[in-house]
């Protein structure tokens, strides 16, 4: 009776000492994954404010260089309308058309020519590809945080599922739950897009 009594002793301390042990395993994982969430949330945040003006700024010095480029084209296309014959020597107006046609393509590219002497890389192909690495180091963080997430939910879900995590949530933390892992959506699996 004596190794009865000392057994199921030892048995209760062992059982206190594991919910000890164990006691706040609990509220810590539960904290943990609304902390990892918010992290989510700030990434979301993060790209929600950063993309759009990310894509007016492109946008708007995109515009300057873009006219400075269509210029040059349009210009070029004006001037392939007129084909200098040598009849066209001897007629003013038609020289004149030629002439103020090549005019403005020159003065189109001296601008252009201005912009490329200033910026050797245009600012445009700067600005994209800041845009382009900003949209994939956002994409890049929201997809750790995303991970960080997940990561942490299963923790938590493991050990509302497990011994002695399970015996101790039903008897300390009854409202603990298990949380819902990240799914994407539809949408969320299509590759964003930007457009100009």
């Amino acid at each position: 009776m004596k190794a009865f009594l000392i057994g199921i002793g030892v048995i209760i301390l062992a059982f206190i000492a594991l919910v000890f042990t164990n006691i706040n395993n609990v509220p810590t994982l539960d904290e943990n994954v609304k902390a990892k969430w918010s992290q989510v949330q700030n990434q979301y945040k993060r790209r929600a404010d950063l993309i759009p003006n990310l894509v007016s700024t492109v946008k708007g010095y995109a515009q300057h260089e873009k006219s400075t480029l269509t210029e040059v084209t349009n210009a070029r296309a004006n001037v392939g309308k007129i084909n200098m014959t040598p009849e066209m020597l001897s007629n003013p107006t038609l020289f004149n058309q030629f002439e103020k046609a090549q005019g403005a393509l020159s003065s189109a590219l001296s601008r252009l020519m201005l912009v490329v002497e200033r910026y050797p890389d245009l600012k445009a192909n700067k600005n994209f590809i800041a845009l382009q690495s900003q949209l994939e180091g956002t994409e890049n963080r929201i997809s750790v945080a995303r991970k960080d997430y997940i990561e942490t939910v299963r923790a938590y879900n493991l050990e509302l599922r497990t011994f002695p995590g399970k015996i101790i949530a039903s008897i300390f933390y009854p409202e603990a739950k298990i949380r819902e892992t990240f799914t994407a959506t539809q949408q969320e699996q299509e590759a964003p897009k930007v457009q100009f």
